[in-house]
C-alpha cells in the first residue's frame, strides 16, 4: 500500500466502531501515527466493537495506533488528549471529527414527540464537540502553518434525514466547517465536511438479511449500493494527501464523488454510486415504508 501519510500525526474521534473505525484503519494503514478516541477503551458487553479492537487492527496491519478513552462532552478530557499529542508528537496534521450521539431512537419520529434532550444530544456531540476539537487542533496547526480538519456530516444538513434534531446538528457541522475554514485559510490550514452515502456499518449489517439472490436487504431496501466505512477512510486519506487541499477548504463533499475525482475504490475495485439520497435513486412510490421515515420527502401534488 502507498503510505501516503508517512510522518503525519492524526486524531480520529469516535473511532471505536462504524465509520470512525473505518477511517482510523485507513489513516493508520497509510502511515500516519493515529490517535483514536472513544468513550471506553475495552470491550463493552453487547457492543459490536471497541476502541482497543480498532487499535489492535491498525497495529496488526503494520500501522501505529494510540487509543485514548475520552468523553467528548467533557472539555477537560478532550484537552488532555490534545496535550498528550502535543507532548508526544509536537504536531498534529489531521483531525477527523466523527464522534456523534446515537440516532436510532429518533428515526421517523415527529419532532414534537421527541424528548427535549434529543436536540441537546445532537448539538453537544457533533457541532459543539467539533468546535472544541477544532479549536484545540488549530492551536497546533496554525503555528506549524499546515493541517486539515475533516468533519463527518451528511446531506441531512440540507435535506430532511432521520429526524429534525439530526438535521439541525449536521447543518451546524457544515457551518462549523465553512466558518472555521475562512479563519484558518490565512494560516494554510484547511477544513472540509465529508458526506458519506449509506454506510454499511456493523449495526446496519447486523440488522440486515441476505436474500436468495445474494443481495443484502434492510427494511425492504436492497442496500448493496452502500459504502463501507473503509471507503470513507480512503476519502479522508485522499483529502489529507492532496497538495491542493486549500482549494476545497470550506466545502462539503460526497464520498463517492471524491472517489471519482481521486480514483480510490472499494476493495473489489468498484465505486459505489453517487446517490444524493433515495429520492434521486428511485421513484418515490418505490421507496419502502421504513425508509420513508429515514429520508422524508415533500408531498407531491
Amino acid at each position: 500500500m502507498n503510505r501516503q501519510l508517512n510522518g503525519r500525526v492524526a486524531l480520529v474521534t469516535g473511532a471505536s466502531k462504524n465509520i470512525g473505525k473505518g477511517i482510523a484503519k485507513e489513516i493508520g494503514a497509510h502511515g500516519a501515527i493515529t490517535y483514536i478516541t472513544g468513550r471506553t477503551l475495552a470491550d463493552v458487553p453487547g457492543q459490536l466493537a471497541s476502541l482497543q479492537r480498532t487499535a489492535d487492527e491498525i497495529i496488526a496491519a503494520g500501522g501505529t495506533a494510540i487509543p485514548i478513552a475520552c468523553d467528548h462532552t467533557d472539555d477537560a478530557q478532550v484537552e488532555k488528549v490534545f496535550a498528550r499529542i502535543a507532548a508526544e508528537q509536537g504536531r498534529l496534521d489531521l483531525l477527523v471529527n466523527v464522534a456523534s450521539p446515537e440516532f436510532s431512537d429518533m428515526v421517523g419520529v415527529e419532532f414534537w414527540k421527541l424528548p427535549f434532550d434529543t436536540i441537546s444530544r445532537c448539538l453537544d456531540v457533533g457541532p459543539r464537540s467539533g468546535f472544541v476539537t477544532t479549536s484545540l487542533a488549530a492551536r497546533m496547526m496554525v503555528p506549524q502553518g499546515s493541517g486539515l480538519v475533516v468533519n463527518i456530516s451528511s446531506h441531512g444538513a440540507t435535506q430532511h434525514l432521520l429526524s429534525v434534531p439530526y438535521g439541525i446538528g449536521k447543518a451546524a457541522i457544515d457551518k462549523l466547517t465553512h466558518d472555521t475554514a475562512m479563519e484558518l485559510r490565512a494560516y494554510g490550514v484547511a477544513a472540509v465536511s465529508l458526506w458519506p452515502g449509506l454506510v454499511l456499518t456493523e449495526g446496519l449489517l447486523a440488522h440486515s438479511t441476505v436474500a436468495a439472490d445474494g443481495h443484502r436487504d434492510l427494511g425492504g431496501l436492497d442496500i448493496s449500493f452502500g459504502e463501507t466505512p473503509e471507503f470513507n477512510g480512503r476519502a479522508v486519506v485522499a483529502l489529507a494527501a492532496d497538495p491542493a487541499i486549500m482549494d476545497r477548504s470550506g466545502g462539503s463533499f460526497w464520498t463517492a464523488e471524491l472517489a471519482l475525482e481521486y480514483g480510490f475504490t472499494e476493495d473489489d475495485g468498484h465505486v459505489p454510486p453517487v446517490t444524493h439520497g433515495l429520492a434521486a435513486m428511485m421513484d418515490l412510490d418505490d421507496i419502502p415504508p421504513y425508509w420513508r421515515g429515514v429520508e422524508r420527502f415533500a408531498p407531491t401534488r
